[in-house]
C-alpha cells in the first residue's frame, strides 16, 4: 500500500472520529501529522500506571479497560471504554505520568498521537490549544459522571 493511501485512511480516521466532531477543518492536519495507526491484542498492555505519559490515543475499535493498583487487592477495572472514545489525558498535566494502566480487552485498533507533538502545535497556535483542551476537559465531565453513577450503583444509593 502506498504511503498516500495510508495517510489518507489514517486522515479519514482522525477526521470521522467522535472526539473529534466539529473540529475546526484547519487543525485536523495538527492531528493527523502526529498520528499512526496501532493494533493492540487482547490483554496486550497499552500503557502503565506510574509510566511516561507521552501518547494520545482515541479507540478507532475494540475495549480498552483501565485498572488501578490497590494495595493489598492488587489491580482493581475502573472503567471499560470503547470505540469512538478517547484515551489518556496524564500527558496535558504536569508530572505526565499514566494515573492508570490501560490494556485492551479485545482486540483493539488506536489511533496513536505524539504528545508531544501535540503540545507543541497547542504552544504555536492559542486557538488549537483553547479546543484541544476544551474537548479534553468535555470528555473528562463525561467520564467524572459516569464515575458517579457507577459509584452510586456499586453503594446501592438510588432511591
Amino acid at each position: 500500500m502506498a504511503v498516500r493511501e495510508i495517510v489518507r485512511g489514517l486522515g479519514s480516521l482522525v477526521i470521522t472520529h467522535p472526539f473529534l466532531a466539529g473540529l475546526n477543518p484547519r487543525f485536523y492536519r495538527f492531528f493527523i501529522e502526529c498520528a499512526q495507526l496501532q493494533n493492540y491484542a487482547t490483554g496486550r498492555e497499552i500503557f502503565h500506571e506510574g509510566g511516561s505519559a507521552e501518547r494520545f490515543y482515541l479507540i478507532e475499535r475494540g475495549k480498552v479497560s483501565l485498572e488501578t493498583f490497590v494495595p493489598g487487592r492488587g489491580s482493581v477495572p475502573i472503567e471499560t471504554l470503547g470505540a469512538g472514545q478517547a484515551l489518556g489525558w496524564s500527558w496535558l498535566f504536569e508530572p505526565r505520568q499514566w494515573h492508570f494502566t490501560a490494556s485492551a480487552a479485545a482486540p483493539t485498533e488506536l489511533v496513536v498521537f505524539d504528545a508531544r507533538m501535540l503540545l507543541d502545535k497547542a504552544e504555536e497556535n492559542r486557538d488549537f490549544k483553547n479546543e484541544l483542551v476544551s474537548r479534553v476537559a468535555r470528555s473528562l465531565v463525561a467520564r467524572l459522571h459516569a464515575t458517579r453513577v457507577q459509584l452510586i450503583d456499586i453503594y446501592g444509593l438510588r432511591p
